[in-house]
């Protein structure tokens, strides 16, 4: 079986862990520091706050970022429900804008409309869906035009790149994940990212119990603490990333040239977009039987997402309508998401072009 993902880990990673492990320090403290310092350098970022997971990333970076209850957030309604839920979390109310058919990403045009009839929006946050940017240039126009709070969440673009410029760079605040299945992997965890000196300082403090010193609290905060353990992983993962993302994008290169069937349609890369391909995500129009095909030949396979999050059951509860965003809803039933991480074989990558390519 060709497996969608696979974490590599080596001994590298482990006998960093091996290392904490014997130390005695565990909990969060100095690889922790380390692997904060080191991901936001790789980022070209001043500062980075790492987190349980990128779930909390992204909650601790809607506080951070200055949302407060009943303020309205533009988000999209195609990605993990993380990241609408963070927007919940503090009573604030997300708007979903629909997506670009050809990219998945948010779509600024809706954005606008939306913007238009809302004077009252306070945020943006958008995600960098698959590892793919999305279009900065109409989306910082945007920003500055309605004077908007620009959050990314980049849980799937670790290390990609607009004209030139690491994502997480253009909001006040970025996310990352390293879950198992994402470019680089801490088993969980998370990584909030800012070039704002007060904003960092809040954040350290929102993940720490919000503690200003040890056992002085001066703000509500949580237990959203990376464990030292975990850092370790990252560290060594992180020297590796680019190697991971050359090998993904060379595995998406070899799909782009060699997969040739008209009932597929590959995903589009606009001019300058540095995709790192968290996931190579084809559309079908009979999915199950492009499913039962792929599963025939032992190619593990994705559908990321099958529902829009104003789909969910619990957002339609809240008054969601999924028909506002009527191109999620036609796509969420067309992805199929194939294998592209680094640890494909030459000959696995082959066998999947040619099923595909056989596929009638």
């Amino acid at each position: 079986m060709i497996n969608i993902a696979q974490p590599i880990i080596d001994k590298e990673e482990i006998l960093h862990v091996q290392e904490v492990m014997k130390s005695g320090i565990i909990a969060s403290g100095k690889k922790v520091l380390e692997f904060e310092i080191n991901f936001a350098k790789y980022s070209n970022t001043r500062y980075g706050v790492a987190t349980s997971s990128g779930t909390t990333a992204l909650h601790a970076a809607v506080i951070a970022s200055g949302i407060k209850e009943g303020d309205k957030v533009i988000t999209t309604p195609f990605t993990f429900a993380a990241t609408a839920n963070s927007v919940l979390f503090e009573k604030a109310t997300p708007i979903f804008a629909d997506i670009n058919p050809n990219t998945f990403n948010i779509d600024p045009d809706h954005i606008e409309n939306i913007l238009k009839n809302t004077p009252d929006v306070k945020a943006l946050l958008i995600v960098h869906l698959y590892g793919l940017p999305c279009d900065m240039t109409k989306i910082m126009a945007l920003v500055n035009k309605y004077n908007l709070i620009l959050i990314e969440d980049c849980c799937q673009a670790h290390g990609s790149k607009y004209y030139g410029e690491n994502v997480g760079n253009f909001g006040i605040t970025s996310t990352y994940s390293f879950y198992p299945t994402k470019n680089m992997t801490t088993g969980e965890g998370g990584m909030v990212l800012t070039n704002d000196h007060i904003v960092y300082e809040n954040i350290k403090k929102l993940i720490n119990h919000g503690q200003q010193e040890r056992y002085v609290h001066s703000q509500l905060g949580y237990n959203f603490r990376m464990t030292d353990i975990s850092a370790a992983i990252g560290i060594e993962q992180l020297k590796k990333l680019d190697h991971f993302n050359n090998k993904r994008i060379d595995n998406a290169s070899f799909y782009n040239k060699n997969i040739k069937n008209d009932l597929v349609t590959l995903p589009l890369i606009p001019k300058d977009h540095h995709h790192v391909y968290h996931q190579y995500t084809i559309k079908v129009k009979d999915r199950k039987r492009f499913i039962d095909h792929l599963q025939k030949h032992e190619i593990g396979f994705g559908i990321y997402y099958p529902v829009p999050l104003n789909a969910q059951p619990y957002y339609k509860q809240l008054g969601y309508d999924p028909t506002q965003s009527p191109v999620a809803m036609k796509l969420c039933k067309e992805v199929v998401s194939i294998p592209v991480h680094p640890g494909l074989s030459k000959d696995q990558v082959r066998k999947i072009v040619e099923v595909i390519n056989h596929y009638a």
